[in-house]
């Protein structure tokens, strides 16, 4: 696979050395001090929230009052999605600000982002703006030729606080579960005076608002303490409720007490209230697609919980706990920005890297292109914005956040990122929008997934499939799918980035009139009175996905990962 060259310097910071381009963008210290009216920002990611698992989402059990606080204060998108519906490529689209099909990364790709896409990214530029830039939770994109061992994104930051891959619900474990990884820091969060995973991140975040020395006493490494005098962004990204984390809990005596007991008395309620088109394995009589569309008997078993009523309410459960714990966390963070004087200037963002499954048509997991997995909260506080309690309908996507970012510290948007900033929506203004959104999966060579192009806009949804080729999949191990990619799966990957565009067919094709059908039950492809939105649909799709892939002769932002790294995790399937 023929991957863009880049030349490179080396410069060593902090310990790592690590590549840099020598042209020197780099260069975060040479940039102008920050103007006064720069606003703090951060950002918040949590793993694997749907859109439905909110209060004011409409949520009627899980108990979130700081969030939906900041929803009512600031303006909650209803129809917000992500473009990837799986960890890696999303949050890669999350820092570039481009779909997949243009930065090029997936689990099956073979491929991390180049270090000087990374400086194209938004943490990257706004340390260039002047801002004094953090990282606290997890993070699952591989930077460098050598991944995530590069150390280039831990040493880019001035504050890395952070754990590549899945940083589980009991951090200081992380090390048993992680060590597989060559040359990543696996002890980050062993000095940290909590054991469960959102309060370890509190303590991180703390200590970047409010400098501590004992926290620097008992950090691992080597932390820059916050100047007053610089805009700050924080980048918050938590590893729940993910199933890594939610699926780690134990009910330990040294665990918070809402871990232990939480939700325990609703789950009656939870069980009646699941979804209506769930199906318990054993029940399924039609599956929602074609046994040679979607391989499910090559499911993660790591969402076999879904296969049963009880085990599904039992995580749901555990998952309400975290969502709540997360909730609590950003209440703590509000009070401790007004503490310090900060909260008039400090813009919060909250989403999600995508959804999952509920057991819908017996389906689990993610990386699909239904709403379950597709919607995520999206939530924008700006105190200087006048427009308050907003609630959008606009085809708002995760990759509109970099530029978003980037448009409220004033800072130049690349003429390369897919997305537009935010910020006049949260003004309350009405501006010319996109009608459609697009989203697709190239994850296809492990789990039995399928490739998939969507588009979702005036009420509909129109989702099409491509050939789904068994001889790409990966071994079984012990009975196990093996969560490995090879060079040819790298290659074929590369192939399907141009693939529908250069006229690949789609051998099957979903409709949904999602005003009408929000479960998406029924597929209206097959309905003769609607073949013109069927083809109206097909028109948009195959434009969007001309759209977010750009100009063809533009190589991927990525490189080739060391052969050696390739093979990620013999047996990773059950932490993803």
């Amino acid at each position: 696979m023929k991957i863009s060259v880049y030349t490179l310097g080396t410069r060593t910071l902090r310990g790592y050395t690590f590549a840099l381009l020598t042209a020197g963008i780099f260069g975060a210290y040479e940039a102008v001090a920050a103007v006064a009216t720069q606003p703090n920002l951060i950002f918040i990611l949590t793993d694997d929230q749907r859109y439905d698992t909110l209060g004011c989402t409409g949520n009627p059990v899980v108990q979130t009052p700081n969030i939906d606080q900041l929803a009512t204060e600031g303006t909650l998108f209803t129809e917000a999605t992500v473009t990837s519906a799986i960890c890696t490529p999303s949050r890669a689209s999350i820092f570039a600000g481009m779909y997949e099909r243009r930065h090029g990364i997936n689990f099956n790709s073979g491929t991390a982002l180049s270090p000087a896409a990374w400086q194209q990214t938004y943490p990257m530029l706004l340390r260039k703006a002047g801002y004094f830039v953090g990282y606290v939770g997890k993070n699952h994109v591989p930077v460098g030729a050598a991944g995530y061992a590069t150390g280039l994104m831990d040493s880019s930051f001035d504050y890395w606080y952070a754990g590549h891959t899945h940083i589980y619900f009991y951090p200081k474990e992380r090390p048993a579960r992680v060590s597989r990884i060559k040359g990543i820091d696996e002890h980050m969060f062993d000095n940290a005076k909590a054991e469960t995973q959102i309060e370890i991140l509190q303590e991180g975040v703390d200590n970047f608002l409010s400098p501590n020395q004992d926290f620097y006493n008992r950090a691992a490494r080597f932390l820059e303490k916050r100047p007053a005098d610089r805009p700050f962004c924080l980048s918050l990204c938590f590893n729940l409720p993910h199933d890594a984390g939610t699926g780690s809990m134990e009910d330990r005596p040294s665990d918070p007490e809402l871990y232990k007991t939480g939700y325990h008395n609703s789950r009656a309620v939870i069980r009646a209230g699941l979804p209506s088109t769930y199906v318990a394995k054993a029940d399924i009589q039609t599956p929602k697609l074609p046994a040679d569309v979607l391989y499910a008997q090559h499911r993660q078993n790591s969402y076999d919980y879904v296969d049963t009523p009880e085990t599904m309410t039992e995580r749901i459960i555990r998952r309400y706990q975290a969502i709540t714990g997360i909730d609590q966390l950003v209440g703590r963070l509000r009070k401790q920005l007004q503490k310090l004087g900060l909260a008039e200037n400090t813009v919060i963002i909250l989403t999600s890297d995508h959804g999952i499954l509920r057991g819908e048509f017996g389906l689990g997991g993610k990386s699909m292109n239904y709403d379950t997995c597709l919607k995520v909260p999206m939530i924008i506080y700006d105190p200087a914005s006048a427009a308050k309690g907003q609630r959008r309908s606009e085809q708002v996507q995760t990759v509109d956040i970099a530029a978003t970012l980037l448009d409220y510290a004033g800072a130049d948007i690349p003429a390369n990122m897919s997305g537009a900033s935010l910020k006049p929506l949260v003004n309350g203004k009405d501006v010319p929008w996109r009608t459609y959104a697009f989203s697709e999966n190239l994850w296809s060579t492990q789990f039995g997934l399928p490739r998939i192009e969507s588009v979702r806009g005036e009420g509909w949804k129109y989702i099409r499939y491509f050939f789904n080729d068994r001889s790409l999949y990966n071994p079984t191990l012990k009975g196990l799918t093996r969560y490995l990619t090879s060079n040819r799966q790298a290659e074929t990957y590369r192939q399907w980035l141009d693939a529908s565009i250069n006229g690949e067919p789609p051998v099957y094709e979903e409709l949904y009139h999602l005003k009408l059908d929000p479960s998406e039950t029924n597929n209206l492809a097959n309905d003769p009175t609607c073949t013109d939105r069927l083809n109206t649909m097909r028109t948009v799709c195959q434009q969007l996905v001309k759209k977010a892939r750009g100009d063809a002769s533009v190589q991927p932002v990525v490189l080739q990962l060391e052969s050696e790294r390739l093979e990620y995790h013999l047996t990773h399937q059950k932490e993803d």
